[in-house]
């Protein structure tokens, strides 16, 4: 696919990478807003990857690096543009990064309920560690100790 562009993406493409989300993801999180989306950014600017068709975005996947870990989220391409290699490209383009920086293991969140992205990451090499679950708690407001 010659005419497919994976790049990062930049601060003022919030909005559009939401309402993309709202078409291509699974799912929603709690920082899905233009606030939680630029703050990836401005943190990690080579985090989130797009993949643009013909200057349209098509594809997104996150691909965090805290220093010890690499974590892959919101890998997601537009129905309509499904399995034509966009996703591996989001991933390759994922894997050299974590390449890059020294990482040893990719941890992709995938939602249970969610079985052609199981087949997705399955085809990619990734499997399933039923051994464990996630734990969360939003956070509302400040962190209070003591």
């Amino acid at each position: 696919m010659d005419e497919l562009r994976i790049r990062t993406a930049v601060a003022s493409e919030a909005e559009t990478v939401l309402a993309f989300w709202g078409q291509a993801a699974e799912g929603t999180s709690i920082t899905d807003d233009v606030d939680g989306v630029t703050r990836l950014i401005a943190r990690d600017p080579e985090a989130l990857i797009l993949a643009e068709l013909h200057g349209r975005l098509v594809g997104s996947v996150i691909a965090g690096y805290d220093g010890w870990r690499c974590s892959l989220y919101r890998l997601a391409v537009l129905p309509g543009h499904r399995r034509r290699g966009i996703a591996t490209a989001l991933l390759q383009a994922a894997e050299r990064r974590f390449e890059a920086v020294g990482g040893r293991r990719g941890d992709a969140m995938v939602l249970e309920a969610n079985e052609g992205a199981h087949r997705a990451w399955s085809a990619a090499g990734y499997r399933r560690e039923d051994h464990w679950r996630r734990w969360v708690k939003p956070y509302t407001g400040p962190v209070r100790t003591g």
